[in-house]
Order: C-alpha cells, then sequence, then structure tokens
C-alpha cells in the first residue's frame, strides 16, 4: 500500500518509541525482572486504571482495550477497565481511581473540560498520568506524561484528500457524539482538504435506530450527497443499511476499522476506512506507565506518539482480515 505523508509521520513516531518497547520486552530494568526480562513476583506489580468515553456496545474500545490486556500481561500489571461517555461521570470514575490508589491512570480526553479537574487531582495525588485517543491539544496543560493517538485533524485531512482521489463531491460528516473535540476535528481536517462541500449530521450515537433514520432522512432530502463519511465502524454499519433504505447511490468510508467492516470493504460496501490503530493505544500507554514507574521512561519527547492515520483499501482487507477477527486490529 502506499504510504501518504502523514503515514510516515506516524510511522516514523512509533520507530522511536517501537526501539523502547521492544527493549523493555527483551530485557526489563533492572531489579523488575530477571535476566530475561521475566516477572518474578507472585502478583501483580502494578495496577493501572483504564477509563475511557466509550459508550455501551463500541467494539473499537474493544481493540483498545485488548491491547492494554496484552501489554498488561505483559508487565504484570492487573488492568482496570471502566467507561462512561458522560464527561461528569468519567470524571468521577478517575476519581474514584484516585481513591483506589492505583499506580498509573490512562484516560481519554473527549471532553477535556469536563475531566480536568479530575486528571488534575490524580497528577496532585502523585499518579502518573497518560492519555489516549482524544485531547491532543489539552494533554500538556493537565500535566499528563504522554499522548498516544492520532492527529484527528491529519486524519481528517487524509480522509479530505482520499474523497477528492475517488471524485466525490458533496459529503455528509456523521457526527455520532456531540461535544466529541476528536471527531469535530476530523470533520475539520476533511473539510479543510476536500474541494467539494462538506455538511455535518449529528446523530445519537447510543440509539442506532436514530443514526439509521437520521442518516436515511438526509439522504432523502439531499439526493445529491455522493458520500457518507462515518467516524467509527459500527456506525458505518448502520449507515450500509441507512444508505440501502433511502434508495440512494452514495457510497460510505468510515474512520476506524472493526471485523464486520473489513469484510464490508471486501464486499464493496465501504470504499476505504481511516485506521488510527487502537490496539497500539492502549498496548502503549500501558507500557509506558510500566516504563515510567520501573525505569523513568517516558514516550514522544512532549509530542503526541501518533498511532494513525492509515488509509486502508479494499487491497488491503485480506492481510488485516484475520487480525481484525482476531480483536487486534
Amino acid at each position: 500500500m502506499t504510504l501518504r505523508p502523514w503515514t510516515r509521520r506516524a510511522l516514523t513516531t512509533l520507530a522511536g518509541a517501537g526501539l523502547v518497547l521492544n527493549l523493555a520486552a527483551c530485557g526489563g530494568p533492572a531489579g523488575v525482572g530477571g535476566a530475561e526480562g521475566k516477572e518474578t513476583s507472585s502478583g501483580p506489580e502494578l495496577k493501572i486504571a483504564m477509563i475511557t468515553h466509550s459508550g455501551a456496545g463500541d467494539t473499537f474500545w474493544d481493540i483498545v482495550r485488548s491491547g492494554a490486556e496484552a501489554a498488561a500481561k505483559k508487565d504484570h500489571a492487573e488492568l482496570l477497565y471502566s467507561s462512561d461517555p458522560d464527561g461528569a461521570r468519567q470524571a468521577q470514575l478517575v476519581d474514584q481511581a484516585v481513591d483506589q490508589k492505583v499506580d498509573g491512570i490512562i484516560v481519554t480526553l473527549a471532553k477535556p473540560d469536563a475531566v480536568a479537574s479530575a486528571v488534575k487531582a490524580a497528577v496532585a495525588a502523585g499518579i502518573p498520568v497518560v492519555s489516549i485517543n482524544s485531547g491532543e491539544d489539552a494533554w500538556q496543560a493537565l500535566g499528563v506524561l504522554a499522548h498516544f493517538g492520532q492527529n484527528e485533524t491529519i486524519a481528517g485531512e487524509a480522509a479530505g484528500t482520499k474523497l477528492d482521489e475517488l471524485g466525490a463531491k458533496k459529503v455528509v460528516c456523521v457526527v455520532h457524539e456531540q461535544g466529541n473535540v476528536g471527531h469535530e476535528a476530523r470533520c475539520d481536517g476533511l473539510a479543510k482538504t476536500f474541494t467539494g462541500s462538506v455538511e455535518r449530521l449529528y446523530v445519537n450515537g447510543q440509539d442506532m435506530t436514530n443514526v439509521a433514520s437520521t442518516i436515511t432522512a438526509k439522504l432523502q432530502t439531499s439526493p445529491d450527497i455522493d458520500y457518507v463519511v462515518t467516524l467509527g465502524a459500527p456506525f458505518a454499519m448502520t449507515a450500509i443499511d441507512a444508505i440501502a433504505d433511502a434508495g440512494s447511490s452514495a457510497k460510505l468510508a468510515t474512520f476506524d476499522l472493526s471485523a464486520d467492516a473489513v469484510d464490508a470493504m471486501k464486499a464493496g460496501k465501504i470504499q476505504f476506512i481511516v485506521d488510527q490503530q487502537p490496539y497500539l493505544q492502549g498496548y502503549e500507554a500501558l507500557d509506558n506507565l510500566w516504563l515510567y514507574k520501573t525505569n523513568g521512561n517516558i514516550l514522544g519527547g512532549g509530542k503526541t506518539v501518533l498511532t494513525g492515520p492509515q488509509i486502508l483499501t479494499s487491497a488491503d482487507a485480506d492481510k488485516i482480515a484475520g487480525f481484525a477477527k482476531n480483536g487486534t486490529r
């Protein structure tokens, strides 16, 4: 597959991160593992809380969690996972993690204003915090050590460029979580590079019936829309049915993948997927907390550790289908 500039930037960043991670895997910091980096204690060395803004049924977060669980197993750590799409309740989960005296916190910053006080309180309590996925513009001000994810604006720009290549003229960008800064940045980036027209459509991502009916109604009232772009794989699968119900000839692209989305891409129902490699976000975030606690390491050099974007098309489907079915892509 062709490596675009944003993909090369992501791979360059990950190459540096991967060097540190590989060193940790080969032989852990002194006093943590044996001569071959194997854990020697009988119980978990660290207790790490991961607190995301995931809503019920969003399979994207299963992949993030899978990556964190793999790193926890390698690092002999205990992972405590919780989530809530409501910013205030997510902040309460951070507070609870602080009360539990965890050794580290992984948090998403989709609604940074809502969780800012709780994150700052965790840092003030001496608990190292890293962020993932959302909040690239907010993490440094909160005292977070590192951020793992894709630059959402760059990801949107990549999608806009691809849509131009495919000859799209009018696009609807479906936002399934209003107020999510990452989602807005994706649509902003898309509009920046796409030479056609872009309209945002807000749907209730917690209600797939609402997602389907809203997309269908939009396509029926705007038959000149030739591309629907969703911001998550589950919503792409719903959009496939909505496009059919509307009798629309619009094509579909999406951010983020799943096994179902890969199958749909192979079948020609999805034209391309913008992948931010969520498994890496969970894996690297937990592994960095382990490295920080055991060896004082921080990845990224004060910059976001990029995990994407990577543009995937039907030509890539066979290569990644097995990984997607295993829940790691």
